[in-house]
C-alpha cells in the first residue's frame, strides 16, 4: 500500500478524536474522509501530517513507518505535500516563488526549473510572476497544489480544498483537480464535508462519524449500498418503507414486491427498505398514487415528496417536465437495481 492508516487513535483529555481507524490507498488512488463536523476527518489529516502525536495505531507511506509506537517523524521529514483551506500562498511572492519556497535543498537553477514545470502542469505557465493578489480563487489554489506537488512527495493530503469558493467556481476545479492529480500519478487524500465534492474526485471515501470509521467504498457502493443507516441518511438523501419477508428472499412492500440483494438486516421478520429518489419512478399508468406535499424545482428535474396511502412518505426525482402542483396525486412505481435493508429503528436501539 502507498498510504496505510492502521488503527489510528487520538485522544484529547476524556474526548475521543479518532478511534480505531484504518485505511489504505494504493498509488494514484484519491481519497476522500468526509463526515459532519466533529468527526474526526481533519484530525484524521493532521495526524496523517505529523501535526498531532498518535495515542495508538500506525502511519505509513509507501512501507516506511512515519508514526507508531515509539516512532513519531517530523512533518518536513515526511515526504508529505499540503495543500491548506486557505491556501496559505505568501501575499508578497510571485507565483512562482511560491512554489519554489519547499524546493530550499536545490540549486537555485534547478529550483526556478521545477517550478516552472509544476505551473505549466497545473496551467499557470503564463501566471509565474503574478503574486497571490492578482490571482482568483481558483488558480490561487491551482498554485498551492503545484507548490505541495514540486517536491515530488509520497502523498498530498488537501484540507477543504474548496470550502471557499463559489458553487460554480468549486463544481470546475473539483473536476480540474481530479483529472490534475490523475495525470500526475499522483496519490492524495482530501476532507472535505461536502458529499457531492467527495463523489465527483475521489475513488474512495472514508465516511467518518464520532471519530470511528462508519465506511470505506467507492463513491458508487456509498450511496447504493450504504453499510449502515448512517451511511445511508448522511450520503444522499434517503427514505425508509416497512417491508416484510418470509424468509424466501422476496419483501413484501406497500409499493410492491422486491428481492433483497443487499441488507445489514437478516431476511425473515420485519426490516425497513432504503429508497433513493430515482428508486421511486413517476409513472402516469401505474395503479398506486401518491399526493404530492411537497415539491423543490432543481432546474433539470423535481424532487417530490410523496405521500402514499397508509400516511408515510417517500421521495421521487422526476424530470422538470412533469410539472405537478402540490396536493396533486401521481402514478409511481419502484424501480431499484439495489435493494438494501436494515433493521427497524425500534429493533437498533433495543
Amino acid at each position: 500500500m502507498w498510504l496505510e492508516i492502521d488503527g489510528i487513535v487520538r485522544r484529547f483529555g476524556a474526548r475521543v478524536a479518532l478511534e480505531g481507524v484504518s485505511l489504505a490507498l494504493e498509488e494514484g488512488e484519491i481519497g476522500c474522509l468526509l463526515g459532519p463536523s466533529g468527526c474526526g476527518k481533519t484530525t484524521a489529516l493532521r495526524c496523517i501530517a505529523g501535526f498531532e502525536t498518535l495515542d495508538a495505531g500506525r502511519v505509513l507511506a509507501r512501507g516506511r513507518l512515519l508514526a507508531g509506537p515509539g516512532v513519531h517523524v517530523p512533518p518536513h521529514e515526511r515526504g508529505i505535500g499540503l495543500v491548506f483551506q486557505d491556501h496559505a500562498l505568501f501575499p508578497h511572492l510571485t507565483a512562482r516563488a511560491n512554489v519554489e519556497f519547499g524546493l530550499h535543498d536545490l540549486p537555485r537553477a534547478e529550483r526556478r526549473s521545477r517550478a516552472d514545470e509544476m505551473l505549466g502542469l497545473v496551467g499557470l505557465a503564463d501566471w509565474a510572476e503574478s503574486q497571490p493578489s492578482r490571482l482568483s480563487g481558483g488558480q490561487q489554489q491551482r498554485v498551492a497544489l503545484a507548490r505541495a506537488l514540486a517536491p515530488r512527495p509520497s502523498v498530498v493530503l488537501l484540507d477543504e480544498p474548496f470550502a471557499s469558493l463559489d458553487v460554480a467556481l468549486r463544481e470546475r476545479l473539483v473536476a480540474e483537480l481530479r483529472a490534475l492529480l490523475k495525470s500526475l500519478g499522483a496519490t492524495a487524500l482530501v476532507v472535505t464535508h461536502d458529499q457531492h465534492d467527495a463523489f465527483a474526485l475521489a475513488d474512495r471515501v472514508a465516511l467518518l462519524r464520532d471519530g470511528r470509521l462508519e465506511q470505506w467504498a467507492t463513491p458508487y457502493d456509498l450511496y447504493h449500498r450504504p453499510g449502515t443507516r448512517f451511511a445511508a441518511e448522511f450520503v444522499g438523501q434517503a427514505s425508509f418503507l416497512p417491508a416484510c419477508c418470509d424468509g424466501s428472499g422476496v419483501l413484501q412492500t406497500e409499493l410492491g414486491p422486491l428481492h433483497e440483494n443487499h441488507g445489514t438486516a437478516p431476511c425473515g421478520g420485519r426490516v425497513d427498505v432504503l429508497l433513493r429518489p430515482d428508486d421511486v419512478v413517476h409513472d402516469d399508468v401505474a395503479p398506486l398514487r401518491g399526493r404530492i406535499v411537497e415539491r423543490v424545482f432543481r432546474g433539470a428535474d423535481f424532487l417530490y415528496t410523496l405521500e402514499l396511502p397508509s400516511g408515510r412518505r417517500v421521495l421521487s426525482l422526476v424530470p422538470s417536465h412533469h410539472d405537478h402542483r402540490v396536493g396533486e396525486h401521481v402514478g409511481i412505481r419502484l424501480a431499484t437495481d439495489h435493494v438494501v435493508t436494515f433493521p427497524p429503528v425500534a429493533a437498533q436501539d433495543r
